[in-house]
C-alpha cells in the first residue's frame, strides 16, 4: 500500500504520477480550448504536436529516474489529453483528494484508478459536487495550505476559474489544524498574459524559504503582500508578465535543493543556481503552449 505523505512543495520526492502525451488526440478546435493560451496557439497554427510533447515528457521522466523516484503513468485513453495530472487530484498530508474537474475531463481520474486502489480507501475523499478545486490551485507549505481562487461574481462564466470559495471552505473543514489562506487570482478568457489559471501560474515556493512570484497575478495587493511578509522580499524571485505567460513559476522541486526547470528560463535558472540550487534543465516549451508546465504535469504522492 502507498503510504501517502505530502506536506510541502519541496521535500525529497519518492513517488509521483507523471502525465502522458501518448495518443493525445487531434489539435482541438477553437471552441474546445479550455484556456486563452491554447486558443492562441490553435488560431496561430502553432499548437504542439504529439511527438514533441512525448519527447519533452520523456526528458522529465529521465530526471525522475536519475533521482530514483517511483513514477506512475496514467493508463492510456485514446485521443485524450492526459498531460496535466495535477488538476485531477492532490495529496495533503496522507489524504488523497479527488478533484471535481471540468466534466469533460472526468475520464482522466479513471486512468489513475489503479494507483488510487493502492491507497488506504479511508484516506481517499471526493468533495461534494458544488466544491470546485483543482490541484494547480493548492499549494502546501508545512502548516499552511495556500489556495488560488476567484471571488468575482462572474465566477460561473469563467472556464479559467477552477477553484471556488466552497473549495476553500471544504479544505478548511478537512484540515482544521492548518492555516488555510486563499488568494484571489486575476482571470482572463481572452488574454493569456493576464490569466493566472491556477495559483502555481503566479507563485510557487522553492527550497526551504524561497519562492517565485508574479505580483500582478493577484487581484488584491494584500494577498501579494501576505506572501512577501511570510517569505521576505529578498527571498522571492519576481517574474515579469512575459515570464508568467511562459510559466516561469511552474517549475517542479524534487528536493529542497533540486529544481526541474525549462531550459529557456535563463534569468530564473541563473537565480536558482546563484542561490545554491541544482537546476535540472529540460525542454518543455511545447507543452507550455497549453498553459501548463512542469508542476501541472505531476501529482506527487510521497515526499519525505
Amino acid at each position: 500500500m502507498l503510504q501517502l505523505n505530502v506536506k510541502n512543495e519541496t521535500s525529497r520526492l519518492r513517488a509521483v504520477v507523471l502525465g502522458s502525451a501518448f495518443n493525445n488526440g487531434p489539435t482541438p478546435t477553437a471552441d474546445e480550448a479550455y484556456d486563452p493560451k491554447s486558443l492562441e496557439h490553435i488560431l496561430a497554427g502553432t499548437y504542439p504536436v504529439e511527438a514533441s510533447m512525448i519527447a519533452e515528457m520523456e526528458a522529465f521522466n529521465q530526471v525522475f529516474q536519475k533521482y530514483d523516484v517511483l513514477v506512475f503513468r496514467p493508463e492510456m485513453i485514446e485521443n485524450y489529453n492526459q498531460i496535466f495530472t495535477r488538476d485531477i487530484g492532490f495529496v495533503i498530508d496522507d489524504v488523497f483528494i479527488k478533484a471535481n474537474i471540468l466534466p469533460e475531463r472526468n475520464r482522466e481520474l479513471d486512468a489513475i484508478q489503479y494507483v488510487i486502489e493502492q491507497m488506504n480507501p479511508n484516506k481517499v475523499v471526493r468533495p461534494p459536487e458544488e466544491v470546485h478545486i483543482e490541484g494547480g490551485d493548492v499549494m502546501l507549505w508545512n502548516d499552511y495550505i495556500f489556495i488560488g481562487t476567484y471571488k468575482g461574481s462572474d465566477y460561473a462564466s469563467f472556464i479559467t476559474a477552477r477553484t471556488n470559495m466552497e473549495g476553500v471552505n471544504y479544505l478548511k473543514a478537512l484540515f482544521p489544524n492548518k492555516i488555510v489562506k486563499e488568494f484571489d487570482l486575476v482571470k482572463s478568457k481572452l488574454e493569456a498574459r493576464d490569466n493566472a489559471l491556477h495559483l502555481d501560474c503566479c507563485f510557487q515556493p522553492v527550497g526551504t524559504n524561497k519562492g517565485i512570484i508574479y505580483k500582478s497575478g493577484f487581484r488584491e495587493e494584500a494577498d501579494y503582500v501576505y506572501l512577501v511578509d511570510l517569505f521576505g522580499k529578498e527571498n522571492l524571485f519576481h517574474i515579469t508578465r512575459d515570464e508568467m505567460y511562459n510559466m516561469n513559476s511552474n517549475v517542479f522541486s524534487i528536493a529542497p535543493s533540486v529544481v526541474v526547470s525549462e531550459q529557456k528560463f535563463t534569468r530564473l535558472n541563473n537565480w536558482l543556481r546563484d542561490n545554491g540550487f541544482t537546476v535540472e534543465e529540460i525542454p518543455y516549451a511545447e507543452i507550455a503552449k497549453q498553459e501548463g508546465l512542469l508542476r501541472c504535469s505531476t501529482l506527487p504522492l510521497i515526499r519525505d
